[in-house]
């Protein structure tokens, strides 16, 4: 794996830019320290109530947005937010649909047109509405949006693993394993899921940045992240009214903006590459 991997600069970037947020995250109690009675690391400190953001100065590398937000802070701690949303929606949509994909590819019948019937009807609305929808019904908040996501995420996961696994349990080893007295718990894990999953695989490593994207949409118009909080979402989201600048410059205030959106794009941009990797390295039709 490592030896196709290397062998394609772009994979490189985008495991370099991951594995930089990965560090990022991880030592962000080291790079941006909390200050000692903050509620909580990952609200941002204020260093004033000041209106306009200030440019990059000593002690803030990155400048502060509106309200003297921290940017640095709020970059180093939207880190961790990114992970944590993106680890938490798509791994709980990859669990639901494993399971509903499993049971409808597997037994068939009637199991799978309840089950896909149901999908259908979940797919039948626009994922970011539907989400929307939920948002609302549940009260704005990270957590929630995060519920919200995995809720219209799972379906297209169980759709494609039921489709593979109608394929790979027609092949002849997992019927000779059938044949042996394999039970069909044991023909689900041991001959079936390992062959079906790799393209669940890499549409989850494509996802994560999607997943984050759309975090940042709810915390910019104010159903994710509270103000304050150490999202990139919600640091774009102070900048809405700076973004033009001011009359004689339009770039006064760039720097309120271009940090959190850079973020955003970098990190997207390494999990995309990742999951192009992914597919070179998992699809067998791309072996050579």
């Amino acid at each position: 794996m490592w030896r196709r991997l290397k062998t394609n600069p772009l994979s490189l970037v985008g495991l370099g830019l991951i594995v930089f947020f990965a560090l990022l995250a991880i030592l962000a109690p080291f790079i941006a320290k909390p200050s000692a009675n903050a509620r909580s690391p990952y609200f941002i400190p204020q260093e004033s109530f000041a209106v306009d953001p200030k440019p990059p100065r000593p002690g803030h590398p990155f400048g502060t947005s509106q309200e003297s937000y921290d940017l640095f802070y709020g970059i180093v701690w939207g880190s961790r937010t990114a992970f944590k949303v993106g680890l938490t929606v798509v791994g709980i949509s990859l669990l639901i649909g494993i399971l509903v994909g499993s049971l409808a590819g597997y037994y068939g019948g009637w199991t799978d047109e309840i089950l896909m019937r149901f999908v259908d009807i979940i797919l039948a609305f626009p994922s970011f509405v539907l989400a929307v929808v939920i948002v609302a019904i549940l009260e704005p908040g990270l957590s929630k949006v995060m519920t919200a996501l995995a809720a219209v995420s799972w379906p297209s996961y169980a759709r494609l693993l039921r489709g593979e696994i109608l394929t790979v349990k027609q092949q002849n080893y997992v019927e000779a394993a059938r044949a042996l007295g394999a039970s069909s718990a044991r023909l689900l894990a041991k001959h079936i899921l390992p062959n079906a999953i790799y393209p669940l695989i890499i549409i989850a490593s494509m996802t994560m940045g999607h997943v984050v994207i759309t975090a940042a949409a709810f915390s910019f118009v104010g159903l994710g992240a509270p103000s304050g909080y150490a999202d990139w979402g919600q640091l774009i989201s102070l900048s809405r009214n700076w973004i033009i600048g001011t009359a004689g410059n339009p770039f006064a205030y760039w720097y309120a903006f271009f940090f959190p959106a850079a973020a955003i794009f970098l990190f997207v941009l390494g999990w995309n590459l990742l999951g192009d990797a992914f597919r070179d390295i998992l699809d067998p039709r791309m072996k050579r």
